[in-house]
């Protein structure tokens, strides 16, 4: 198949004419360049009646990617579901790899998986199954088959790790962040949905973790359903287990640090990181152990500090530019017997408590302060272990690429479905990420948003000759090496060098 993007022309042609993009008005302060239709509204005419046009041309690349990593034949060898109505259980290979690519191209509902069978979609791609047939498959899943697709997800992610240089620096130094996220749900019939921390609306509450280097973006390890009103930390230490072996598995063989927010602050996370040779960063809350620590620390031990970009303090809500940091030793969770106390350092950051809105400005006789610590392990100092820490923020972007694209719903009243529906996501998302390396440049830490922009939402006409298929893209695409380099690395993996005797 090849993918034809144009040369530059010095003038542009449609069917319309002349298209012209913008007129010059001149002025007395200078000149004005003012975009304009060509024609009026009312004299251009819309047809939908072209067979050899696609709007997601970009998906050649990424389903060629999932295909070259072999997941169709992943969920056909560890993915058995037998005994479902409808045949909701057959050929779960193709159905898996429509809803994922339905994804990958933006879908975030069953229904929005009729974009891949439009147009000229059918003769790239073969095995594209009706939104009702996926829906059907999807409400199949027990919690059993939700753990065997975890299985196909956490090979798929290792053999884009394999053939993609997705973790870069991951034999020195990863992040492994755990958190969760409410997704809302609407409807009386949403299995596990309660009225949870956001009040007043139905959610599940997936439980998340996401691994990163300093070099590059982050991909998702696992995702975990679970009900609206469980507690944040509910089976994070088993979570936890499996997320490091994973790790593990795609080549982390350097430092893993665990980091969370405080609701992640427990005996049996941090015995499960230790366990398995991770260190952790963990945001302390407020107890009477900990504020005495503070109050320990000698005035003349902190450390002033100046943030280039302002941050969020995630305690306040506010942003954060300057502060003074400090540390001390710690023993975390003294009220555990001796076995599940932990020794290591309080990383804390204090910044000066201002005047709340609305307070009359004046002055204090002494400043006070708001402190934020963090429970730390290992060997890095000081300032280093709190610009780690504060890296944990790269998890609220995940979260927002998820709520934009396939996660903005969770669209089954089943809540395995749903389990399986976000696990699907995970695998799209990996997928994209793993694209975007590939393509190179700035897409290599781009948002998925972006990359589906850049690389994947390009309308495309399809021609055949000499039994060659041809991707005819508009000319002037700005991204047009990306793409060309994202096409000749997924060629070259799909079809590898033959080896002579």
């Amino acid at each position: 198949m090849t993918i034809r993007i144009p040369d530059r022309k010095t003038r542009m042609h449609s069917d319309l004419g002349r298209c012209v993009l913008a007129r010059t008005i001149d002025s007395g302060s200078g000149c004005i360049r003012q975009m304009k239709s060509s024609h009026a509204v009312g004299r251009i005419d819309v047809a939908f009646d072209d067979p050899n046009l696609v709007a997601d041309a970009g998906l050649v690349q990424v389903v060629g990617l999932a295909e070259a990593v072999g997941l169709p034949g992943l969920v056909t060898d560890r993915l058995k579901i037998k005994g479902a109505g409808n045949a909701g259980g057959a050929n779960p290979g193709a159905k898996v790899m429509t809803l994922v690519a339905g994804m990958a191209a933006g879908a975030d509902s069953i229904s929005d998986m009729d974009r891949l069978r439009l147009g000229a979609m059918n003769v790239l791609f073969e095995g594209v199954r009706a939104p009702s047939t996926s829906g059907t498959f999807l409400r199949s899943f027990t919690h059993g088959h939700v753990r065997q697709l975890e299985s196909v997800h956490r090979q798929v992610l290792a053999g884009l790790a394999a053939v993609t240089p997705l973790l870069p620096g991951a034999d020195q130094l990863a992040f492994l962040d755990l958190d969760s996220t409410h997704r809302q749900v609407y409807g009386y019939k949403k299995q596990g949905a309660a009225v949870g921390r956001l009040k007043g609306k139905k959610t599940l509450h997936p439980l998340a973790a996401v691994l990163s280097t300093p070099l590059c973006a982050p991909v998702v390890t696992g995702c975990r359903m679970r009900r609206g009103k469980s507690a944040d930390v509910r089976g994070a230490a088993p979570f936890l287990v499996e997320q490091l072996i994973t790790a593990r598995a795609l080549g982390v063989t350097g430092t893993i640090v665990v980091r969370g927010d405080s609701k992640f602050y427990s005996a049996d996370v941090v015995a499960a990181a230790l366990r398995h040779e991770a260190e952790v960063s963990l945001t302390v809350p407020t107890s009477p152990a900990r504020d005495a620590a503070i109050t320990g620390i000698d005035d003349a031990a902190w450390t002033p500090i100046h943030y280039p970009d302002a941050f969020v303090d995630e305690d306040t809500g506010e942003l954060v530019s300057d502060a003074k940091v400090a540390e001390t030793g710690y023993v975390a969770f003294t009220s555990r017997p001796k076995r599940d106390q932990v020794y290591g350092r309080l990383i804390v950051r204090r910044v000066k408590r201002l005047n709340r809105p609305g307070e009359e400005a004046q002055g204090t006789l002494f400043d006070t302060y708001r402190y934020h610590a963090v429970f730390a392990t290992g060997k890095y100092e000081l300032l280093q272990a709190e610009s780690h820490h504060r890296g944990h923020a790269i998890v609220e972007q995940v979260f927002a690429d998820a709520g934009a694209s396939a996660l903005a719903h969770l669209p089954s009243g089943s809540f395995n479905a749903n389990a399986a529906w976000a696990l699907l996501w995970v695998i799209a998302h990996n997928l994209t990420r793993a694209a975007g390396v590939l393509a190179g440049g700035t897409h290599a830490r781009a948002t998925t948003a972006t990359l589906r922009t850049h690389l994947i939402n390009i309308p495309g006409r399809v021609a055949s000759s000499a039994r060659r298929l041809t991707v005819h893209l508009p000319e002037r695409w700005p991204w047009q090496i990306a793409l060309t380099n994202l096409h000749a690395a997924v060629t070259a993996i799909a079809r590898p060098p033959t080896v002579t005797a």
